[in-house]
């Protein structure tokens, strides 16, 4: 059997996400760190479970809502268990994805069809994605005068540009020789059946409301943790100046250089609150809070990970009805 290579892609992801929080504490020290986590007080860990709970039922039932558009058998309470075991592994393992192939794999098997449980997971995810990144935009370009000073501050040298851009135009050649190569009817094929499914799993007359209905739920409920992260932190800012400001740093964790979620949004949040006057360090100190709350968020996948071995996964999904 040929030994395959693992992919250069999760570590040097891992190591961007690293690089940039070195950077940061090389610029503003630990203190911002030490005090987000100083800050953090009994009320602000419930709020964070109860959120955590809803952004976790929403989710979960998104999922539920593109599955069942497959033909695909799921459960509510499966899907919350599995949610929540994802966001864990999601939030401790560095490529910030492998709680959700887990659960895609888990639930493809269980229902009898891997190909379209894998789909199923990823078009919920994309679906989730396009909700942040419509309602972003229109914050932000209702805020114009931050994104362009954010996108000033952050603007990488000149140097790092051309490296840049000579690694995404190495990546398209890549991809257009793959698709024009001896794999391109079966990328064909591969893109059809997606398509197909997104068509049926999404965008059916009775499936695409409660998407998008529960995709801005769920995003409302990350901004009202971010919310409660920056009041623990200090922030005295009203809610119209801190939303585009969250927005902002939310926009920024679909970015894949992240360890589980960390790295890009501290960069961001760092950036944006000290280009409106909040100074940098709250915005570090705001960042970083999140993200602590969002790991005890989905603190209870740890007992769904512990306690629910797959074959009990099996057995309750039999046992219920969709």
């Amino acid at each position: 059997m040929r030994r395959l290579r693992p992919s250069p892609g999760p570590l040097l992801r891992v190591l961007v996400g690293v690089g940039i929080l070195a950077a940061l504490v090389a610029r503003l020290g630990t203190g911002a760190f030490v005090d987000g986590l100083r800050a953090i007080g009994a009320g602000s860990v419930l709020a964070a479970l109860g959120i955590g709970l809803l952004t976790t039922v929403f989710n979960a039932w998104r999922w539920c809502l593109v599955a069942r558009g497959l033909g695909l058998r799921l459960p509510l309470a499966v899907a919350v268990a599995d949610c929540y075991r994802a966001l864990f592994l999601n939030s401790v393992l560095p490529a910030g994805v492998l709680g959700d192939v887990h659960r895609a794999v888990c639930h493809g098997r269980q229902a009898g069809d891997a190909g379209r449980g894998v789909r199923a997971v990823v078009l919920e995810r994309i679906a989730g994605q396009v909700v942040v990144v419509v309602v972003g935009v229109g914050v932000l370009l209702a805020q114009p005068a931050l994104f362009t000073a954010a996108a000033r501050d952050l603007a990488p040298g000149r140097g790092v540009t051309v490296g840049m851009l000579a690694v995404l135009a190495a990546v398209i050649a890549f991809g257009a020789w793959t698709v024009l190569g001896a794999r391109a009817s079966r990328i064909r094929n591969a893109l059809r059946t997606g398509l197909a499914d997104a068509r049926t799993g999404v965008l059916a007359r009775g499936t695409w409301p409660g998407v998008v209905l529960l995709s801005v739920a769920a995003l409302a409920a990350y901004l009202a943790l971010f919310v409660v992260a920056a009041r623990t932190a200090g922030a005295q800012a009203t809610l119209g100046e801190l939303l585009p400001l969250l927005m902002l740093s939310l926009l920024a964790m679909a970015l894949p250089f992240n360890i589980g979620g960390w790295g890009p949004r501290e960069a961001v949040a760092t950036v944006a609150f000290g280009t409106v006057g909040f100074g940098a360090t709250q915005g570090l100190t705001a960042s970083v809070v999140y993200g602590v709350l969002s790991l005890i968020a989905c603190l209870p996948g740890v007992g769904v990970l512990l306690l629910r071995r797959p074959e009990q996964q099996v057995r309750a999904s039999a046992r219920e009805v969709p």
